[in-house]
């Protein structure tokens, strides 16, 4: 069996697609090729974002924003837009979630954590679907 690949993307690709491809890379013990992109990158990953991930385990400090290419989308099983409106390149086969997820943007800690387990939760499903069995869940 192939390893299936899914694509997370947000707009500035530093909050919710990081944390779900944090989740997802640590959650699928490398059963899963994950990427993220944004459509307008920001100079770095939120910083909320990134305590939040530490709280549960799962470090996503070397991480960096990235562009969305067409080639991330075409080398994609699933892509993942996190409630953003992105105009995300579509082809056909492709399967397609739009995850509707509050932005951490600007926001604080306690603000964040509910996100951040929002985003677990879609994760532990998605991998189920995917029949990938989670690791350490």
């Amino acid at each position: 069996m192939t390893t299936p690949s899914v694509l997370f993307v947000c707009v500035h690709n530093a909050g919710r697609s990081q944390m779900a491809a944090g989740f997802l890379t640590a959650l699928s013990g490398g059963a899963v090729e994950v990427r993220s992109a944004g459509s307008m990158p920001a100079d770095q990953v939120n910083p909320v974002a990134v305590d939040a991930m530490a709280e549960v385990g799962i470090d996503i400090r070397a991480e960096e924003p990235k562009v969305l290419t067409t080639e991330a989308v075409q080398a994609s099983d699933v892509v993942v837009t996190m409630g953003c409106g992105d105009a995300c390149p579509y082809f056909p086969g492709k399967r397609y979630e739009d995850w509707v997820l509050e932005d951490p943007a600007g926001q604080g800690l306690d603000s964040v954590r509910p996100i951040r387990d929002e985003i677990r939760g879609r994760i532990l499903t998605l991998l189920d679907e995917l029949g990938v069995e989670p690791v350490g869940a």
